[in-house]
């Protein structure tokens, strides 16, 4: 929202300075974004007299004027077609920078065509002050020279930007601006009723409505006669230090009530109205040809205004070409009427219009400011334009907006901490525009029309604070705990913190991605049924909550590796979706690498594989307490990972904790991924529970001063037994001295009878207190055949 200080200062009796007007600003909650002084950025240009301006002799468009300016007399050379003997333009001198050029004059005569200009004759658009580039500004009056060209061009007049909050529409007109800069103590608010508009006889055209649900009033009225010339200068002035261009009366009017009052308008040419002017519902087949030339459907749920024709306008968002008024128009029918918010938002998201209009009426509009803004309007047509006005006609009735609010004096001090005297939060509040009934600690507000943000004591005290300022409530710490400040975080907090720390140490980049993907992806995944369908996306094509995070990390990756990324390592943690019901959401990690055979020296490196992602998943559930030896692996249940290439780690017949492996190949060309792609998903939510320890000091190495011992076991099995069996089986003949048990051979061949397999094992026995003897590795060795052989139906193999 854009106003000048001058128009501000209509509604607002002030000896602030514009600096103390701002900070006012800033405290009252109107965020100011830019101020433009035209005065400073025009501070270089200056008025001149352009004494000749004879012809160059080597260019017929070159001009060598002799020039009267602030810093003696100048020889120019111009190339302007309207440079002339006695014009007054606007001068810049040498070292200057031309904003509309975007670069600066040299500090030195420049020689063009063999003859030196001493600077620069400029047109509007050159300085930004303006749209006239066919020639050197020729200005009206007679300005001394050396008088500054902002001055000259009225262009002297600040301009505030600021911020406007979606709760406060008011703001979207300068006369509510003064209003809170009043309460806020900047200045006496000058409240300037509109006086009605006597009309001469009643309204001839027919006002109907026919959908009081999206368009409860409707107001009008015609002035037959206007003389639809150029605006007046002042509102002219206005309209442009704001960014709009004038057009011509009718219209600049109708902008200029918009950013004054923040009511918006509409101008017909009432001899283009064909019939009654009806607010109604669209109907299916209807478009609207609107003003800014583009051609619209209108669907059933928008507010349209039509006369017999069709449709001539979209309801509070913008009119359309056929009815549209010009410089022609001799009779013209203002409407000033109320759109239902919601609504207008709809019809202009759905259109792509974006309009000041649109803009207001989406956030609110006073229902009460109907005719006030309709006289406003034909007063200056009447005393700019003339002609004969009528009675205005009211269709419907505003929506009624009664309310009161209870306000306790005392929950100023209660939930700000502030003191402020009865009589001043009574100034404040009536310069707000509320109503005050005074029963003592209880005072009963009537709430404006134009504030549909105040519901309840709370929020009067929400104004009482930001118009008293911020800075000046009291800064008080909350009293510490007797136990003092700690952290409390969750087993599952905890342990999301773990894994983000292992990951990230073993060489893994931690992603964060959408939290939901293509139906189609989802299906891979075991996903995309209807109950996870998501009604309205981010994004047309996210439209389904995931049941994976790899399906994403996959895409993340391939994108890394089309912009020159090699090896790409991810890894994230968070939520994926089984269902739509309570307990099934799951807090996962996963990581995937997309590898790349490295070039080496020394020879081939091996590359990121399925075994290296069981280690990383290993690793991981290490650091979280879960001893690895405690699951079992199988092959994958999930059709997305790779057979033979992939497994799933199992705690009991039923828990599957994780899955590691190779994504199947299928699957990466569905998601358009190269390959291989290896990684794991762990579900955290499957996880037993640890026993807390009693510290987090990690306990005291225990060293050996004997030596260990290793001894090699082969065993033949069937081949469906799992290696990880043997292990488990032969770790637990003596838990005591049987540190570590490693697999290091899997046979099948000659010797071997068909449907078996021998896996060998080596086997770290460390002695404790004494050195161990023969008889009693002997018998350990016994013990771990006998384990074996029980557990697996294993045989030493002989």
């Amino acid at each position: 929202m854009k106003f000048t200080l001058s128009w501000l200062q209509d509604y607002l009796a002030t000896k602030a300075s514009l600096d103390d007007i701002l900070a006012t600003m800033v405290k009252a909650g109107l965020e100011v974004e830019e101020v433009e002084d035209p005065g400073a950025k025009l501070a270089e240009f200056t008025v001149a007299k352009v004494k000749s301006a004879e012809p160059h002799p080597d260019a017929d468009r070159l001009r060598i004027c002799t020039v009267d300016t602030k810093d003696g007399e100048k020889q120019i050379v111009c190339g302007a077609p309207n440079a002339r003997a006695g014009m007054t333009a606007i001068y810049a001198p040498l070292g200057t920078w031309i904003p509309g050029l975007d670069f600066a004059l040299d500090k030195k005569p420049r020689k063009i065509r063999g003859i030196e200009s001493h600077g620069m004759l400029c047109s509007t658009k050159e300085i930004e002050a303006g749209e006239d580039h066919d020639g050197i500004a020729d200005l009206e009056g007679d300005w001394a020279v050396g008088t500054p060209a902002a001055e000259a061009l009225g262009l002297t007049d600040p301009v505030i930007d600021f911020e406007v909050t979606p709760n406060r529409p008011d703001w979207l007109g300068v006369y509510g601006i003064a209003r809170d800069l009043a309460a806020a103590g900047a200045g006496r608010f000058l409240e300037t009723p509109i006086r009605k508009a006597e009309g001469s006889a009643p309204c001839p055209i027919d006002i109907r409505l026919e959908a009081p649900e999206a368009c409860p009033v409707f107001a009008g009225a015609l002035v037959r006669g206007v003389k639809n010339g150029p605006s007046p200068e002042w509102l002219q002035l206005r309209l442009k230090a704001i960014g709009i261009t004038p057009k011509n009366l009718l219209v600049d009017l109708t902008n200029y009530i918009s950013h004054d009052r923040a009511r918006p308008l509409h101008a017909y040419d009432a001899a283009k109205l064909k019939g009654a002017v009806v607010a109604r519902l669209g109907r299916k087949g209807e478009t609207l040809e609107a003003l800014d030339g583009k051609t619209y459907d209108i669907s059933e749920d928008m507010c349209v205004i039509a006369d017999d024709s069709g449709v001539i306008g979209l309801g509070g968002v913008m009119g359309g070409q056929a009815t549209a008024v010009s410089e022609e128009t001799t009779d013209v029918f203002i409407e000033s009427a109320w759109f239902e918010p919601l609504r207008t938002a709809r019809t202009g998201r759905a259109t792509g219009i974006i309009s000041d209009a649109r803009y207001r009426f989406e956030r609110g509009v006073d229902p009460a400011s109907c005719l006030e803004g309709l006289n406003f309007a034909l007063a200056i047509i009447r005393e700019y334009g003339g002609g004969d006005v009528s009675l205005a006609k009211v269709a419907g009735a505003p929506p009624e907006r009664d309310v009161k609010v209870s306000f306790d004096r005392r929950d100023i001090g209660r939930l700000t901490g502030l003191e402020v005297k009865p009589a001043d939060l009574k100034k404040m509040l009536k310069d707000l525009g509320f109503g005050i009934e005074d029963a003592g600690e209880a005072w009963y507000l009537s709430v404006p029309s134009w504030r549909f943000d105040i519901e309840q004591s709370a929020d009067i005290v929400e104004e009482v604070a930001r118009l008293v300022g911020y800075d000046r409530l009291p800064t008080t710490s909350l009293p510490l705990p007797p136990e003092g400040r700690k952290v409390v975080v969750t087993p599952a907090q905890a342990r999301l913190r773990t894994a983000r720390r292992v990951m990230a140490s073993r060489g893994f980049l931690e992603a964060v991605t959408w939290s939901f993907m293509p139906k189609a992806h989802a299906e891979l995944f075991g996903g995309g049924s209807d109950a996870l369908t998501i009604s309205n996306p981010v994004a047309s094509e996210l439209n389904q909550m995931r049941p994976s995070v790899l399906p994403n990390l996959a895409v993340a990756a391939q994108k890394g590796f089309d912009r020159g990324e090699r090896e790409m390592r991810l890894f994230e943690a968070g939520p994926v979706y089984i269902g739509d019901g309570p307990k099934d959401q799951r807090n996962v990690v996963a990581a995937l690498v997309r590898p790349v055979a490295e070039r080496h020296w020394s020879g081939p490196v091996p590359a990121y594989d399925a075994i290296a992602a069981k280690a990383d998943l290993f690793a991981l559930l290490q650091e979280l307490d879960q001893p690895p030896e405690r699951f079992q692996v199988e092959a994958p249940r999930q059709p997305h990972w790779h057979p033979g290439q992939a497994a799933c780690l199992k705690l009991g017949p039923k828990v599957t904790i994780a899955h590691f492996g190779a994504l199947h190949p299928r699957v990466l060309k569905a998601l358009d991924v190269d390959g291989p792609v290896y990684g794991f998903e762990l579900n955290l939510n499957a996880l037993p529970m640890m026993k807390a320890r009693a510290t987090k000091t990690r306990p005291v190495l225990q060293r050996s001063d004997l030596t260990p011992i290793r001894r090699d076991f082969a065993f033949v099995v069937d081949e469906g037994v799992p290696a990880a069996d043997i292990v488990r089986h032969a770790t637990s003949a003596d838990k005591k001295l049987i540190s570590n048990v490693l697999v290091f051979d899997v046979y099948q061949g000659t010797g071997i009878e068909p449907g078996k397999k021998s896996v060998a094992i080596e086997v770290t026995i460390q002695p404790e207190g004494e050195t161990l003897k023969d008889k009693d590795i002997e018998a350990i060795g016994e013990k771990i055949v006998e384990s074996v052989a029980k557990g697996t139906g294993g045989v030493l193999r002989g």
